[in-house]
């Protein structure tokens, strides 16, 4: 209500979805970026879309509407804590690089935890269970501030790069690409529970009682798809990604130069 935005003559383009795309291929921090966002959030979203399955049909008990009730509120509100108190505490002491890849450890061993649970029997504890959904959504709630961390950086990287600023474009590219892989979770969703052929519920509501193969198979598509998808990331992450903190620093450093330049003649 306070700020009065300042008028400008200067006339804006409008930029098509061929100029998007090219603006995106033409910086590879943002593509990489990117990538690693839609493999992050298919995993999650592949588990989201799986675990109230996991829930009505492994765990099975009477309470378990409850129980995923409890599941998804604390894995909601440890995704938010990871997102304003646990990031901000480690990045005292850590490289943004070093969380980023330490917080796809805590997913990844998040999700190894959860199957070795579910096949040793103690997911039916709820304590152990909300503790490793804690795990892995803290971990995806540093990963989501630290992936927008990327992209603002890349959008310097590809000024300095290509000397345009596409910063409306990349930043853009993000709200694609989360439902992109919105998408592609839905899609391996519905691939993966016709192929372990779970029963759908019987006429009267009572959910009907699964295989032990189903069962299996649930298991193993609720945490391996994912744990490959987020290793896949950490691979090409620590490969590809060059926009260290110092890095970002230094291209930062260098356009505020270019730019004072720029006005001074």
């Amino acid at each position: 209500f306070s700020i009065k935005e300042k008028k400008s003559e200067k006339k804006m383009e409008t930029t098509s979805i061929k100029d998007m795309f090219s603006a995106l291929f033409h910086n590879d921090q943002a593509m990489l970026t990117v990538i690693t966002i839609v493999l992050i959030n298919s995993a999650l979203y592949i588990t989201s879309n799986l675990i109230l399955y996991f829930f009505k049909y492994d765990l099975g008990t009477e309470l378990w509407k409850n129980n995923y009730t409890l599941f998804t509120t604390i894995g909601g509100a440890t995704q938010i804590l990871g997102m304003m108190v646990l990031y901000p505490v480690l990045r005292n002491k850590l490289s943004n690089t070093t969380i980023f890849k330490t917080s796809l450890c805590m997913a990844i061993l998040g999700y190894a935890l959860l199957l070795f649970a579910s096949f040793m029997n103690l997911a039916h504890n709820m304590v152990i269970l909300c503790l490793i959904g804690a795990l892995v959504f803290s971990a995806n709630g540093m990963l989501s501030v630290l992936t927008t961390v990327f992209l603002s950086t890349s959008v310097d990287y590809g000024e300095m790069k290509t000397g345009r600023r596409e910063e409306s474009v990349i930043f853009s590219m993000q709200t694609f690409v989360v439902k992109a892989a919105s998408g592609l979770a839905v899609f391996l969703t519905g691939i993966g529970l016709d192929m372990i052929g779970l029963a759908g519920n019987s006429e009267d509501g009572i959910p009907a009682v699964q295989s032990a193969s189903t069962i299996t198979g649930l298991r193993c598509l609720m945490t391996l798809l994912p744990i490959l998808g987020l290793c896949i990331a950490l691979i090409v992450f620590k490969k590809k990604f060059i926009l260290t903190d110092v890095k970002a620093q230094e291209t930062a450093e260098k356009l505020r130069k270019k730019h004072e330049m720029e006005t001074h003649s």
